[in-house]
């Protein structure tokens, strides 16, 4: 083979990966089509997801270390709160909502796509003692929605309304936020 035709293989076969890599990484980590940013994109969401799988290890480290029960809703929510079939809290930012699914809890939160927000949802939601059963995430051009299917830690303290507003409030603390629909 010439030079020039194995030139030219190794650059379709870049270009093959190149699209595989974009294909593979949500539209909103690749700001252009060229190369070095398709490069790029990918690294950031890399990156997002080893801090994602890092916090979820140091979760899985401590659960195993001591376990603890399942608990029933009206044992984390308090029994005043087990009627409550769901809340909402929308601002400029962001629209968060959670509803009880069982004894589980359904977060959905939609916004533009900020940087580093997802990982500062479930930090959040580690900090708050619930449990990540599942993690759906969708987007569509600059919108993204994480959904979130939740187990109620023992240690949680929260109603609903308190879940959205804590949630609400990790888009907020880089920008101004006004509430523009009540709990």
């Amino acid at each position: 083979m010439s030079h020039i035709a194995v030139e030219r293989k190794r650059r379709r076969q870049i270009n093959e990966h190149l699209k595989v890599l974009r294909s593979l990484t949500p539209c909103f980590y690749i700001k252009r089509g060229d190369q070095a940013s398709i490069v790029e994109g990918v690294i950031e969401f890399i990156k997002e997801l080893d801090q994602v799988l890092l916090s979820l290890e140091s979760k899985k480290r401590r659960n195993s270390i001591s376990p603890t029960p399942s608990p029933t809703p009206d044992s984390s929510f308090g029994l005043e709160n087990v009627k409550e079939m769901g809340a909402c809290c929308s601002s400029q930012v962001a629209e968060v909502e959670a509803k009880i699914s069982g004894s589980n809890v359904v977060l959905r939160t939609i916004s533009k796509r900020i940087p580093g927000q997802f990982l500062k949802i479930i930090t959040l939601l580690d900090k708050l003692a619930f449990e990540i059963l599942q993690i759906n995430i969708s987007t569509k051009e600059d919108t993204v929605l994480y959904s979130f299917l939740i187990k109620i830690g023992l240690e949680c303290q929260l109603s609903l309304e308190d879940l959205v507003v804590e949630v609400q409030q990790s888009f907020c603390q880089d920008v101004i936020c006004v509430n523009q629909s009540g709990l």
